[in-house]
């Protein structure tokens, strides 16, 4: 599978169009998840703004990459997940943070989509694409927030993170272990270049370096940075991303079909909430005009207030709840509130019995639909 998937064919306003559609709702989707989990955790908008920009970027870029049908579900869910790993470290982790954020983060969008549409096991190339890709996507996603400092640390962990996802896809593959000198080479410079950055990150502040209360070098600090946040935790990121898409790529399945449920149910749905909320209005005017008539017939804070009031009654009468502002006293009341509900009950039978029926023969017709695609071997 290419790095991205455009659409195929002659570029025409329509594709672009549908293009742009796709990435509009994965974005609406991606901001709908991960801005309120990010002010849930913190209250810094910039901490929130890394956490959106890495989420948008990852799912607009694997919903393009995964094309139409797969990647609306696939980029919601990479980029929801990654933009709240990204919203979460950076509310915890304290000042910049960003060479604490960057490396887990792109071994994990790696390891998420290497687990949905297997990749790496093709060879270090592959992995290098991959790896490159998020490590842009990153970069963008966080240029909002960091500038180019966030665009230049998320290029730099791309080799270390390509050497992971490849030297994985051998191991799993049991091929010779043989690893491009190149790579080799560019993961060395980052982690010595690493090195130094830290170690004069710990001198800026002017404390004394100290493990468990014993001193120790700048140097020292700055290489255990590197085995842990460097090797170590880009390491189990990638492979605990990677199990979870494996485990959750049936269920996005899954879920691609319920869509198309969803899709053909809308206008039955449709014509059900309208007859419901006809009933919800004409009932809130019954009860409004017995109310201005009959001043026993409700009681309550809310019985003598205007229309919003009796549409609120009226709404949870139809669901069968009690709404504690106003509450039927007289034998008029009462009867309205029992017509309310029969009509409501009988109004979910009546339209249930008429939807199942219109929609069976389409349900049977999506589902040989699916049972034809998944015996294609061209469709996997």
């Amino acid at each position: 599978m290419p790095v991205f998937e455009l659409p195929q064919g002659r570029l025409s306003f329509r594709s672009v169009g549908r293009l742009a559609w796709l990435c509009f709702r994965i974005a609406v989707g991606v901001a709908i998840v991960v801005v309120p989990f990010g002010y849930a955790i913190t209250g810094v908008h910039k901490d929130v703004l890394m956490g959106a920009g890495s989420g948008l970027a990852f799912g607009i870029g694997l919903g393009i990459r995964m094309g139409q049908r797969a990647g609306l579900s696939t980029g919601i869910l990479i980029g929801s997940v990654a933009g709240l790993i990204t919203a979460l470290l950076a509310g915890v982790i304290p000042q910049d943070g960003t060479l604490f954020i960057v490396p887990p983060v792109v071994a994990l969008a790696v390891g998420l989509v290497d687990g949905i549409s297997p990749a790496v096991r093709h060879g270090y190339r592959r992995a290098v694409l991959e790896s490159l890709t998020m490590s842009v996507l990153l970069g963008l996603g966080l240029l909002p927030g960091l500038g180019v400092h966030g665009l230049i640390s998320s290029l730099m962990v791309f080799p270390p993170t390509a050497l992971i996802a490849g030297s994985y896809g051998q191991i799993v593959a049991r091929r010779r272990y043989r690893p491009p000198v190149l790579l080799i080479l560019g993961s060395l410079a980052v982690w010595i270049a690493l090195v130094f950055l830290v170690a004069q990150e710990y001198e800026r502040f002017g404390s004394e370096a100290r493990i468990n209360d014993v001193p120790a070098s700048y140097a020292t600090i700055a290489s255990l940075y590197i085995i842990v946040f460097m090797i170590v935790v880009p390491i189990g990121t990638f492979l605990a991303g990677r199990a979870a898409a494996v485990w959750i790529q049936p269920r996005l399945r899954v879920y691609r079909q319920l869509t198309e449920y969803l899709r053909v149910m809308w206008v039955p749905i449709g014509s059900f909430a309208i007859g419901y909320l006809t009933l919800i209005v004409l009932f809130a005017g019954f009860y409004g005009m017995l109310g201005r008539f009959s001043q026993d017939a409700f009681t309550g804070e809310g019985a003598a207030s205007g229309i919003v009031d009796w549409i609120a009654f009226s709404f949870f009468t139809s669901l069968a709840r009690d709404y504690s502002e106003i509450v039927p006293q007289s034998l008029s009341a009462r009867a309205l509130v029992a017509g309310h509900l029969v009509l409501s009950i009988g109004w979910g039978l009546v339209v249930f019995a008429a939807v199942m029926s219109y929609l069976q023969p389409q349900i049977e017709r999506i589902a040989r639909r699916e049972e034809t695609v998944g015996d294609d071997p061209a469709s996997t």
